[in-house]
């Protein structure tokens, strides 16, 4: 193989390393994190629902002090509750209220999910490419692979 073809098989495996693996990694672990956000906010709607279908008014808990270490809590008035809204705050609804709010939260949060996946599937796409271009230069036949590469 002569030097400028293994030049350019260089160029090609480095950008997929150094480059779009890594992007790849980054935008799987952001929208990982919007999946848990999900989660919260689906647990939450979920729990006021529940609430609200049995007419509870008060009600006692466990409450996580952090470590893993909890205490028992005791809400003497539910029709009120804080929600977290993100930056640290925390907004005081009632259960009406609560449940528009996680509404709109939840189609935020569906429409980010897609644009990670499309940006996901994008990553997807241009490493194929490369890898394409890269069994080119090769001259592979698409259905081999060389020992020791990924293609």
């Amino acid at each position: 193989m002569d030097s400028l073809r293994q030049e350019k098989l260089q160029k090609f495996e480095e950008f997929v390393d150094r480059r779009l693996k890594p992007d790849l990694v980054r935008a799987i672990a952001e929208r990982d994190k919007v999946f848990d956000q999900q989660k919260i906010f689906s647990d939450l709607r979920k729990n006021i629902e529940t609430l609200e279908k049995n007419s509870v008014t008060s009600l006692r808990t466990l409450v996580n002090l952090g470590s893993e270490v909890y205490t028992q809590a005791e809400v003497p008035d539910t029709q009120r509750i804080f929600v977290d809204i993100g930056l640290g705050f925390h907004v005081e609804f009632t259960w009406s209220e609560a449940l528009k709010f996680i509404s709109l939260r939840e189609e935020k949060l569906k429409r980010q999910i897609e644009e990670y996946t499309r940006l996901i599937a994008s990553i997807k796409a241009q490493i194929k490419l490369v890898c394409e271009g890269i069994r080119e230069l090769l001259q592979i036949p698409e259905d081999k692979t060389v020992e020791g590469r990924v293609f």
